[in-house]
């Protein structure tokens, strides 16, 4: 049986889950990024969702839709990416360089861009394009590897290989995050599953907005190289 509900009854009940969405990307991307047209890609993905939902997949159409929205999100900020390679080369370095922080360090962007003898600039390219890995679902993180793209050339969601993988990779993921500080547990909490923005998230914690950033990916970091076996 077809889903059947208003679509602009449908957006009303989502918009608010959207908004969140759309504020939790904004605080990792750069300025000239604008929040309003996150939620209208969101609304798309939505009403996308509508469209293409089967219920007889066993999939709840909240799921599905908070996928599609989501979906929506990081394909417009692919579509709008025009990095250079070499900024793309960039990004383990980065991710080397703030996962060796202690735990009470910050290292602000002109810091980085001094340690990676690059332009201030180029540090908000970087960030912009870890980001893009880390926005959607954690595997998209973690299955993104420079060197290993082979699941980019599977197209079938339901490919047994990649659900294979996938699930162990999940199994992998719970057992590194009991590793993690308590703190650390309680960011990744607050951000994927309360929804809470950097910046309510700084203020539960009592810290920078900023900081909660960086913390985030070096927690996203720190799971990967575990994952990796690398620590």
């Amino acid at each position: 049986m077809k889903y059947k509900i208003n679509e602009e009854q449908l957006v009303m009940e989502f918009l608010p889950k959207i908004k969140i969405i759309a504020l939790n990307l904004k605080t990792t991307l750069p300025k000239n990024i604008d929040v309003e047209d996150l939620i209208q890609e969101g609304i798309i993905g939505l009403l996308q969702s509508y469209k293409r939902y089967n219920p007889e997949k066993g999939t709840s159409f909240y799921t599905y839709a908070l996928k599609r929205i989501k979906g929506s999100m990081y394909d417009y900020l692919r579509r709008i990416d025009w990095l250079p390679k070499e900024i793309r080369s960039l990004v383990k370095k980065y991710e080397d360089l703030i996962y060796e922080c202690k735990d009470n360090e910050y290292i602000d962007d002109n810091s980085v861009a001094e340690k990676l003898h690059i332009e201030k600039n180029d540090v908000d390219k970087i960030k912009f394009s870890l980001s893009k890995r880390q926005i959607l679902q954690l595997d998209e993180y973690f299955l993104n590897n420079e060197e290993d793209n082979w699941l980019e050339n599977i197209q079938e969601e339901n490919d047994p290989e990649i659900l294979a993988y996938k699930d162990i990779l999940h199994d992998k993921l719970k057992e590194s995050i009991e590793k993690l500080e308590e703190r650390e547990k309680l960011i990744l909490s607050l951000y994927y599953n309360e929804g809470l923005t950097f910046k309510e998230i700084g203020s539960v914690l009592e810290i920078s907005e900023s900081r909660v950033s960086q913390l985030h990916s070096v927690i996203l970091v720190k799971l990967k190289k575990m994952l990796q076996g690398s620590e």
